[in-house]
C-alpha cells in the first residue's frame, strides 16, 4: 500500500475512535480518562484533527496539493512527539504514556516523509 495512502486511513481510523469513544481514545495513549474530566474534550479535538488531515490528503488532487498535506502531517506529527517529550519533560506524562505518544508520531514522521519522496 502507497505509504500516504496508509498513514491517511491510519489517521482516519485513530481519528475515528478518539471522537467517537474518547475515552477508548485517551486509553489508547496510555492516558487515564478517570482522573482527569477534561480529557475527553481534548481528545475529541484531536480525532477531529486526525480525521480532517486524513481525509484531505486522500482527496487532494495533483501532486503539489498533496505534498503540500503531506508536509503539513509531517509537521502536525512532530509537533505531536515534541509534546510528548515537554510533558514527559514536565512531568505531565509518565514515561509510558510519553513513549505512547512519541513513538506513533514519529512513525507518522518517518511514513509522511517516506510519502514526499515517493510522490
Amino acid at each position: 500500500m502507497n505509504p500516504v495512502t496508509g498513514l491517511s486511513i491510519g489517521r482516519i481510523a485513530v481519528g475515528t475512535a478518539a471522537f467517537v469513544n474518547p475515552e477508548l481514545g485517551a486509553r489508547m495513549f496510555q492516558l487515564d480518562p478517570a482522573s482527569n474530566p477534561q480529557l475527553p474534550y481534548v481528545t475529541r479535538l484531536f480525532g477531529s484533527r486526525e480525521i480532517a488531515l486524513g481525509v484531505v490528503t486522500l482527496l487532494a488532487r495533483g501532486r503539489r496539493a498533496q505534498r503540500g498535506l503531506i508536509g503539513l502531517g509531517v509537521l502536525v506529527d512532530a509537533g505531536d512527539a515534541a509534546a510528548g517529550y515537554l510533558a514527559l519533560q514536565d512531568g505531565s506524562l509518565t514515561r509510558k504514556s510519553a513513549m505512547a505518544m512519541i513513538g506513533p508520531a514519529l512513525g507518522a514522521v518517518g511514513s509522511g516523509i517516506v510519502g514526499l519522496v515517493k510522490s
